[in-house]
């Protein structure tokens, strides 16, 4: 179960300043963080690490993280967005 204080501090974490980045991962923050397991959580916080350039560029689908563990999470993010 996640805390109510890390969960707050995620979301204004999530919240970028980037459109983009807002849209995708508040909303991931919000309603999908608090079910991952914790090594998937851990891959979310560590993705909110990276700059934001970089992290415009995976979720354009311009490139991928080379780190496998930030891929698993911008694909994790990308497909509950994208219609099957």
């Amino acid at each position: 179960m996640v805390d109510a204080t890390e969960l707050n501090r995620l979301f204004w974490h999530s919240r970028r300043g980037m459109l983009e980045l807002d849209v995708l991962l508040v909303p991931f923050v919000k309603e999908v963080y608090p079910t991952l397991d914790e090594d998937d959580r851990a891959r979310y916080r560590k993705l909110l690490a990276c700059e934001d350039q970089d992290m415009f560029g995976w979720f354009m689908q311009r490139g991928e993280p080379d780190d496998a563990d930030l891929r698993r999470m911008v694909r994790m993010i990308l497909a509950r967005v994208q219609p099957q």
